[in-house]
């Protein structure tokens, strides 16, 4: 193969009128490579491949339509049905050629820096160490392309809600706003499609038309088309997180704040040497003001009210004023919430530190709520000690049966107590007895070996002893001076029964 050199040298020399034969000894190249590269004018010939297998490039646009791009199917059915035999990677090179395959990495434009023209945002995940526990967060930063000018914040999550709210917290502190945002093909904000071709999610478009700005998706494998931000993110690994302790996520992105907003607002770039302060002054004038008071994002819940007056959310309990049950509206926005019934705000809680859970929060000037009750259970000591007093086999039959496996130990002294007091001690003590025999801590078996005790032997009631002086006592005395009751009435009913005995008897027979 001649390279393009040699062929320009070659075709140099016969214009300049040597001979072929000079040119070949001089160059040490054949006298017929000479002739082809002074015929070719001393350029490089295409190269153009001739197949031995003629293929219509027709057929190979219909099969790749029909297979819906699968080359392997293609290639079956050019065997069996047209009967071609060609090989795979033969196959799979011809239809690239095509351009049929994968489409081609196409070039991406400079685009140069403009005052007020855009926005870049990202985000990232870093595990950073929060009370000295490593814990994974996710970063997320806007970037002013012109200005340089950041905003950084943390989160332990991050999804489409929580990236409405950073804009406006973002936007709102700079107060204005760049016509575009540069992001990836988050899923975030992006519908379908990718890069140019990308439909914004339209909940995500009515947003940033609230503050005057778009969103556009960068090509794929392009990152560079928002290299501002990247490189932020590159600052914040070896500027920001070195060196410095975080005890919470309130803590960290407290710093955060002071580090992008004070410290390296106020800070000259590397190579430009441009501080952002000064170039934000200069690019607000192209820069889109948003007013002071832009609605910030929230989210709706309905909630219904407890018996107590509250109402659950996140895991924690927030009061309602009033009287009454009734569902409500909880709306929550990035840093508090609100309760609204009948479109009329009852109350508004900040949101609690990050890790509160189970807490109960009621409004300022309220009252404040009872504490829950606590689980006031109290165990079966007693009960256990006045067992054990019955005797040896009591407390022989509690050692085993209080460490059986899958054993109650509280609920069965307990049931053990109430049994004691409904049988004799006699029996009870023959029951446990009986019980460790046959290794028995089931309440309901106890209760069986407890009546066949009982069942076994008579038992003859305890004679009670009876004061043969009680007709003395003043309540008997008093008793008995009271009118005697009248019981005539029920002499009357005696004697006509008497009188009609016959008629009952017939009565009887026709109902026979």
């Amino acid at each position: 193969m001649i390279d393009p050199d040699m062929r320009k040298a070659v075709f140099q020399l016969h214009t300049e009128g040597m001979p072929l034969r000079e040119i070949s000894r001089r160059l040490r190249i054949s006298r017929n490579t000479v002739r082809a590269i002074i015929g070719q004018q001393g350029r490089m010939p295409p190269a153009a491949g001739k197949d031995k297998i003629p293929i219509d490039p027709d057929l190979l646009r219909r099969l790749y339509h029909d297979c819906r791009g699968w080359i392997q199917r293609m290639h079956e059915k050019l065997a069996e049905e047209e009967g071609i035999r060609i090989g795979y990677s033969t196959l799979s090179r011809r239809v690239r050629k095509l351009g049929l395959g994968r489409s081609r990495t196409a070039r991406c434009d400079r685009v140069p820096d403009e005052p007020g023209a855009e926005m870049q945002h990202d985000t990232t995940v870093y595990h950073v160490k929060l009370a000295d526990q490593r814990t994974k967060v996710i970063a997320s930063l806007l970037y002013l392309r012109y200005s340089k000018r950041r905003y950084l914040k943390f989160y332990r999550a991050f999804n489409r809600f929580t990236m409405k709210c950073f804009f406006h917290e973002a936007l709102m502190f700079w107060g204005h706003a760049a016509g575009l945002c540069i992001i990836d093909n988050t899923n975030l904000a992006r519908l379908r499609g990718t890069g140019r071709r990308a439909v914004i999610v339209p909940e995500m478009a009515s947003f940033a038309q609230r503050y005057g700005f778009r969103f556009v998706c960068h090509e794929l494998r392009h990152p560079n088309r928002k290299a501002g931000e990247e490189r932020s993110f590159w600052t914040v690994e070896t500027n920001f997180l070195p060196g410095r302790t975080f005890q919470s996520l309130e803590d960290l992105n407290r710093q955060a704040f002071e580090w992008a907003t004070v410290r390296l607002h106020h800070r000259p770039t590397s190579k430009s040497g441009l501080i952002p302060a000064k170039a934000f002054e200069y690019e607000r004038t192209w820069l889109i003001e948003l007013p002071d008071h832009l609605p910030a994002p929230y989210c709706s819940y309905e909630r219904g009210t407890d018996q107590y007056g509250y109402v659950p959310f996140d895991g924690n309990d927030y009061w309602v004023p009033g009287e009454g049950r009734e569902d409500v509206k909880v709306l929550r926005y990035a840093d508090h919430l609100k309760i609204f019934h009948q479109g009329t705000c009852l109350a508004e809680y900040p949101l609690p530190l990050e890790g509160v859970k189970n807490e109960r929060f009621a409004p300022p000037g309220q009252p404040q709520p009872q504490p829950r009750r606590k689980n006031r259970a109290r165990d079966a000591r007693q009960e256990e000690q006045r067992l054990r007093a019955l005797g040896p086999e009591v407390e022989a039959y509690l050692d085993y049966a209080l460490k059986a496996p899958g054993v109650q130990r509280h609920r069965l002294t307990r049931e053990l107590f109430a049994l004691s007091r409904q049988v004799t001690g006699d029996v009870f003590v023959r029951t446990v007895g009986r019980a460790l025999r046959y290794r028995i801590v089931q309440m309901e078996t106890l209760r069986r070996i407890a009546w066949l005790c009982m069942s076994q032997e008579e038992h003859l009631l305890p004679q009670v002893e009876l004061d043969e002086d009680f007709q003395q006592r003043p309540a008997y005395q008093e008793g008995r001076l009271t009118e005697e009751p009248d019981l005539s009435l029920y002499d009357a009913l005696f004697e006509e029964e008497d009188e009609n005995p016959s008629t009952e008897k017939t009565e009887e027979q026709e109902d026979g």
